[in-house]
């Protein structure tokens, strides 16, 4: 809708992996040489790890259409959540295979032979796992059965794993010991720092236009980048839903004020990485005033001889309550106004705007301080229920 008017060829922040925009930062060019080093030296087992949004399927892609495919038989599984037998029918299809057997034993000796003759035909057999930490642990066990299918000095399947953190958690389960030790090749894509943050963002902009024109402030592409906290994907989205409101405003340059305005919009307050120093620093200088009171407190505390104990000068009753005129139940009750599930696109702001009806800074964290758990608004987990408070009064 905004093309015309930033004198744009095409949508330069399109959340899709787009091999035509690929950028590469040092961690993105560690990741794409790993993958093209492991399966040209048949190594086997190749891991790729990164956050939600870094750009792995990106450099997946990426490799993959620029792969040889006369000497590369690509096998892309989407869908990890799968059993053993399964994925051995889903490798079977992809290459054309018939079964002769649906026993397990009988489908690996065929699909080792299978492998035997693409290896003589010259070409690598390659299966690229996307989003690996979904694929059951008793799939992942049997998978190493895969490796072993090989010639007196190379592996004749190529497996690609990319996978989010929590996958290195599973690969350390003991079940999985011989799985981890035979990854042969890692690396790991992290956000993207500042400076890399801008180039990306005027990288794409520059694939998006023949033109010169500059479109941000300078002050609005570095907040943009921080609130981000250097994800490629979030800053796709800042991005494009500033072009978008700019353009209803008539804007041609977007500042500051259209940019904080998404950010309230979406409810990012801070960047991730910087609320941990926050809660860090916090916690420090909770534990040294609770250490310099306790300190101050002791001689107040310490009995001399004919004064009475400490429990014969507290209250024996608690407090009176005020009376409302409510039961217990029913005041806690009030307390939590309604209870949320995750589904699969949620965001924690859209929740909020459908519980209460506008979601701002204050409401996110009032959220959140009613749900520990949830320490980044912009990763909230499927599945989980959230519980909204009734408003506090100022």
């Amino acid at each position: 809708m905004y093309l015309n008017f930033f004198s744009l060829n095409k949508e330069p922040f399109q959340i899709t992996p787009d091999p035509s925009f690929l950028f590469l930062s040092q961690g993105h060019k560690e990741a794409l040489a790993s993958i093209i080093y492991g399966v040209e030296k048949f190594k086997g087992f190749i891991l790729i790890i990164g956050a939600v949004g870094v750009g792995k399927t990106t450099i997946l892609r990426a490799y993959l259409e620029k792969a040889d495919k006369n000497k590369l038989r690509i096998i892309y599984l989407f869908n990890s959540n799968l059993s053993y037998g399964n994925l051995l029918a889903y490798i079977f299809r992809e290459l054309s295979i018939v079964p002769e057997s649906n026993e397990i034993c009988d489908m690996v000796e065929q699909l080792h032979k299978a492998l035997i003759i693409e290896y003589k035909q010259g070409r690598i057999v390659l299966l690229v796992i996307d989003e690996a930490q979904n694929m059951p642990v008793d799939t992942l066990e049997n998978l190493r059965m895969l490796s072993n299918l090989e010639t007196a000095s190379e592996k004749l399947i190529q497996i690609v794993f990319s996978a989010q953190p929590e996958f290195e958690k599973t690969l350390n389960l003991e079940e999985l010991k011989q799985l981890k030790q035979r990854i042969a090749v890692k690396a790991v894509i992290s956000p993207l720092t500042l400076e890399e943050g801008l180039t990306y963002i005027q990288h794409r902009l520059k694939r998006a236009t023949d033109t010169t024109t500059v479109i941000f402030t300078k002050s609005a592409l570095k907040e943009i980048v921080r609130k981000a906290s250097g994800i490629p994907r979030l800053i796709n989205v800042l991005c494009d839903n500033s072009l978008i409101t700019a353009f209803g405003y008539g804007k041609k340059k977007i500042g500051m004020s259209v940019v904080k305005e998404i950010i309230r919009d979406f409810g990012i307050s801070k960047p991730f990485y910087l609320k941990w120093h926050i809660y860090l620093i916090a916690g420090i200088l909770l534990t040294v005033g609770l250490f310099f009171s306790i300190k101050e407190m002791a001689p107040v505390l310490t009995l001399k001889p004919g004064l009475p104990r400490q429990a014969d000068i507290l209250p024996t009753h608690p407090p009176t309550q005020i009376d409302n005129g409510k039961s217990e139940d029913e005041q806690a009750g009030e307390k939590i106004l309604a209870n949320r599930i995750v589904r699969k696109g949620d965001t924690l702001a859209r929740l909020i705007k459908e519980v209460y009806g506008y979601v701002d800074s204050r409401m996110i964290e009032m959220v959140k301080d009613a749900n520990p758990s949830i320490l980044n608004e912009n990763l909230i987990h499927e599945g989980r229920s959230i519980a909204f408070p009734s408003k506090r009064r100022d």
